[in-house]
């Protein structure tokens, strides 16, 4: 009789072709659609709460995360040209950055 139950997978249980140098295969290039950056972000290995805090909560544990961010431009610049509504991207909070646009126009 077979045992069917499951068994668990070996952490080294996927061999990258790319790694071992198979012929015709190439490493993809650097992300082209723009978020490369992402990868970068500090936010992305922190707490996502702390950057979209409740209505009156602190923004202060997020702007601190940005302040030392390198990518903070283009985070902040992603969320101006796509209105980011809601949290705390490039160290501004939604309101900060209204006023950035408003200055700007």
């Amino acid at each position: 009789m077979r045992d069917n139950r499951l068994t668990a997978v070996p952490d080294d249980w996927f061999d990258d072709p790319v790694l071992r140098g198979v012929a015709g295969l190439e490493a993809p290039e650097a992300a082209e659609d723009g978020f490369d950056w992402q990868a970068e972000a500090l936010c992305a290995q922190t707490d996502p709460e702390a950057f979209f805090p409740e209505k009156g909560g602190s923004t202060r544990d997020a702007k601190r995360i940005c302040q030392s961010c390198a990518v903070r431009a283009q985070c902040l610049e992603y969320a101006l040209e796509n209105d980011e509504r809601f949290g705390i991207w490039g160290g501004l909070s939604e309101r900060e950055r209204r006023k950035l646009r408003r200055r700007a126009v």
